[in-house]
Order: structure tokens, then sequence, then C-alpha cells
């Protein structure tokens, strides 16, 4: 990794000063209660750290899509009293981000203090990168770190605009212990994977994943194609689909990179099969071959779980971006156990597995075997794009390492 961490920060530095730092903690809550607080606790080490280097903290996060607007129901305030638990120490909350209340609670900070702001979407300015209000949280602090891996993949104005204030004014802008550990599974993947490495792509458009299949068909002995998406490539081979979701101008596209791939590329062999994308219907379980034009497909069948879990065993290293079916509906959820199992034995076996973010993050979690693979990403878009070779212009804004 090229960009300052906080430990590349002289300890001094820390001490008495105070530090902004951009976290994700775009949690689900249900009724004010947060349902999966993942995201406030892959935040703990570089909390604590901070913490035991004497600095005041100041959070700045977002949560949901309030669209520019205050909204009660997407309020930062239950997230407050999680992570008081979290740390052991209590944890202020402010109403505003740069009003007044703000003010006065930044005002009263002391070392060993943790403040955490209002919902940054709240304002405008935030999502259009405002220089204004990059300017302003630029203002709150002798230091910034940017600890929000699953929105580095936006110019926002507390993860862009703020960096270039920061740095314009001469004070530091580098990353925490989340995105340095972010960095090193997927810059790992990518750049200098154990062998043989295998890729398992999921979701429902080849669309959403062409550029990272591109990316990733040079670099991996295996890809293994689930989720909608592996509809589009039965179309490319002439099968008959039924009323399964089907790219129909991404066909040629699947049929050229089968052709291109060869037995790299490995697709399902069997399907579970329903009238409809809902739960409570009677399913059926077919090969790819024989979908009946009445029927959808929604998730992979048990011959293809099979196949997938002979290429994972006998790799090093997995990546995995996309779950197999509709794993919210219980249903059609068994693919995806399914591969994720086969994941936590390879685990188990010493492959290094990572996990991208969004829905597949979600479908092991849901599962209950996050705990049980190497690296589950708290990013869904930013890992998507990282993985497509994108910038990120949350991270690229860091300063850089000096040179060795």
């Amino acid at each position: 990794m090229d960009k300052k961490t906080i430990k590349d920060l002289p300890e001094e530095s820390l001490r008495g000063k105070t530090v902004l730092v951009r976290v994700d903690y775009n949690v689900p809550l249900d009724n004010g209660r947060i349902d999966d607080d993942t995201r406030i606790t892959a935040t703990q080490p570089t909390l604590k750290y901070l913490l035991g280097h004497g600095a005041a903290i100041i959070l700045v996060s977002h949560l949901g899509r309030p669209k520019g607007k205050p909204n009660a129901d997407m309020s930062l305030a239950p997230v407050a009293e999680r992570l008081s638990e979290l740390l052991g120490v209590k944890v202020a909350f402010a109403g505003d981000l740069d009003g007044a209340e703000s003010a006065k609670a930044r005002k009263a900070l002391k070392p060993g203090d943790v403040l955490l702001l209002e919902n940054a979407r709240f304002l405008p300015g935030e999502e259009d990168n405002d220089a204004e209000l990059s300017d302003a949280l630029a203002d709150m602090a002798d230091i910034y770190v940017n600890d929000a891996f699953g929105t580095a993949h936006r110019a926002h104005a507390s993860t862009e605009g703020v960096a270039v204030a920061m740095k314009r004014n001469g004070k530091p802008a580098v990353a925490g212990f989340l995105i340095e550990k972010e960095l090193r599974f997927l810059g790992g993947a990518l750049s200098n994977p154990e062998r043989p490495f295998t890729a398992i792509l999921g979701g429902a458009k080849i669309s959403g994943k062409i550029d990272v299949i591109e990316k990733l068909l040079p670099q991996v002995e295996y890809l293994l194609i689930g989720g909608a998406m592996a509809n589009t490539f039965f179309r490319a081979l002439g099968l008959s689909t039924g009323k399964s979701l089907v790219e129909e101008d991404r066909i040629d596209m699947a049929r050229q990179l089968l052709e291109r791939a060869g037995p790299k590329i490995v697709l399902p062999v069997d399907c579970v099969v329903a009238g409809e994308p809902k739960g409570g219907l009677r399913t059926f379980l077919v090969d790819r071959d024989a979908i009946p034009p009445e029927g959808g497909v929604y998730d992979i069948g048990p011959k293809s779980v099979a196949t997938f879990r002979d290429f994972i065993e006998r790799s090093c290293t997995i990546l995995w971006n996309g779950p197999m079916g509709m794993f919210e509906v219980e249903e059609y959820a068994e693919g995806t156990t399914g591969v994720a199992l086969a994941v936590v034995d390879a685990t188990a076996s010493g492959a290094t597995t990572i996990i991208g973010g969004g829905d597949t993050a979600s479908a092991i979690e849901h599962a209950g075997l996050a705990d049980k693979v190497t690296h589950v990403s708290t990013g869904g878009g930013a890992s998507l794009e990282f993985l497509e070779g994108r910038a990120l212009p949350g991270i690229d804004i860091l300063d850089d390492k000096e040179p060795a």
C-alpha cells in the first residue's frame, strides 16, 4: 500500500490533537435499532489506536440516502449509543454536522473524547463535494483519517474534498487500519495471489461485472459464475432460459467471453426453477438444458454447488463477489449457502478467502459464516470498482508514503 496510514505518523504528533475520521456507519436500522453492527466494529482498531495515543476524535459518516435533507429515520444517534458500548467510553453526539450544536460539542472536546456528528448526507453539499463544506470539515481537526472503504469510490466532501482542503493547509490526510486491511487483501488478490486463484462471480447482470470479468480473466485459473448473470451465458450456449432474467444485449458478449476463456469459465449445471421470483411457491430442480418455458431460474442447484466446491477445494486464493441466487428468499438460498460452506472449508484448509462487500457480505453474514473466512470487505461498490482497476477518489487523494 503506497498511502500513509496513521501508523506512519509520529506517535507524538497525535497526542493532544483533534483527528477527523471518516467512517462508514451506514448500518441497517429497524425502528432505531441497529440490525448489524459489522461496520461499526470494523473501525475499532483505528479508533482505539487514536485514543490510546491521546487524540480527540470527531467522526463523520452517512446513513442511507436522505437526499440532502434531514430525516429522523436516518439519524446516526443510535450509532453513538452502540459505539459507546464497543469503545467503553461515552461517545458524544451532535445533532448537526457544521452547525451550532456541532460547534459547541467540538469546543468541549478533550484528549480521549469521541464525538459523532449527524449524518453528512443531511447536507446537499456532501454529495456535491462542496468546497465550502470541505473547508469547514478541514477546519475542525489537525489530522484527517479516512477509514470508510465503503464510500472511498465517491468523491464527496467528507471523503475527497476534506482531504484536498487538509493538504492545502499542510495537514496530514492518511488512511485508517480498515482501509489498509481492505487494500492489503483485495490488492494482494490481484497482484500476488497464491495459486491456484479462483474467482466466484454472481449477481444479476453481466453488465455490472463485465469490467471485473475482463480484469480477472487473465489472472485466475478458474472463474465460477452463478446468479442470474449465468442465464445470459446459458443463452450464449444456445440454451432456453424460460422466464429467467437475461440481458439480451449481452448474449454476444457472453459468447465471446466463453470463447476466449475456454475452460476457465465454469457455469452452473443445474438450477432451482419456480414460476415467479418469490417465496412460498413450489420449486423444481432441473438441469440447465431443461429449463421450462414457464419457469425462471432463481438459484443454482446441488450439482452446481458440488461442481463449484471441487474447484474451490483445489484453490489457494478465492475471491467471491455476488450471490448465487435470491438468497434473501429461503427457497433460493441453498446455492449461496452451499458455496459459502465450501469457501469456509477452504479457509480451514489454509486458503486465503476474500468476500466482496454488498450482497455477498450480507449473504455470508446471513449464513452465520462471516467469522470463518479470511476477510469480508465492508465495501460493495468500492470493492467492485477496485477490482475493476478504477481509482478510488477517497483513497487516491490521501498522502503518499515516502519512497523507500
